[in-house]
């Protein structure tokens, strides 16, 4: 239950900053005219953003123009284009993965690792997402700070952080939160788990015991060895004596 919470802040942080992401790309305040000096009465704004300038005057609606060629932009701005489409693609994509592995869905039947894995994939793609955001929202902040403490720019030149750009790191904030929660959390479960796997809806019936059996020890008989018989002697034999006096027969057989 802890987990699967985990994954529904991570789910929502991640969504968040997507569509924060998504409305700094569009907006066009990434740099605002300076007020600077005296004058307390401001007649215009100029507002630049990644793909259309806007002018404003007091009591008049803002008025929007599409930049006429990407090659007229300055180098931060172009490199802004594209990281942020990348940080969007990478976002939208990793969001979908986390959907298919998350434990509340069942787009994964019976495998947790394999859920875990997908989980980190899309925590890794979501940290790189929030990485494309903060970098060109970085840069052009650099260049805006940059510029305005230089002092061979005139004051019509200088230019002040615009709200893309506090949206773009309060965006990064919250990819860098989510793609966190997905990724980490579930790398420090699976080093915690076994390697075994077991089915979660498989149903598990204990083995009744069986009574034991009373074994009788056997009791071994020696074979006896066969004894030969012997052959039987003449009748004659049994009852034979030495004489000394010849006997007829001797006689007659020495004749």
């Amino acid at each position: 239950m802890a987990n699967s919470a985990l994954e529904i802040v991570g789910l929502c942080l991640t969504l968040f900053g997507l569509i924060m992401a998504a409305a700094s790309t569009g907006m066009p305040m990434w740099r605002v005219t300076a007020f600077i000096g005296e004058n307390i009465i401001v007649f215009e704004t100029r507002y630049e953003g990644l793909w259309m300038n806007c002018f404003r005057q007091a009591n008049i609606r803002m008025q929007c123009k599409v930049y006429d060629s990407l090659l007229a932009l300055s180098p931060d701005l172009q490199a802004a284009r594209g990281l942020m489409c990348c940080s969007l693609a990478l976002g939208g994509i990793g969001l979908l993965i986390a959907i298919v592995g998350m434990q509340c869905t069942a787009c994964i039947h019976n495998n947790s690792r394999a859920k875990r894995m997908v989980l980190i994939i899309a925590g890794s793609m979501i940290i790189g997402s929030c990485i494309c955001v903060i970098i060109p929202v970085s840069w052009t902040g650099h260049v805006i700070i940059r510029d305005f403490y230089n002092p061979l720019l005139i004051d019509a030149q200088r230019r002040e952080l615009g709200e893309a750009l506090y949206i773009g790191w309060v965006a990064s904030a919250f990819l860098f939160s989510g793609g966190c929660i997905f990724a980490c959390c579930n790398i420090s479960e699976d080093k915690g788990q076994d390697r075994y796997m077991y089915s979660r809806n498989s149903h598990y019936s204990a083995y009744p015991p069986q009574p034991q059996l009373l074994v009788q020890p056997q009791t071994f008989i020696q074979p006896q060895p066969l004894v030969q018989a012997q052959p039987l002697q003449r009748q004659s034999s049994m009852y034979s004596y030495h004489s000394r006096y010849p006997s007829i027969h001797s006689a007659v057989a020495y004749l």
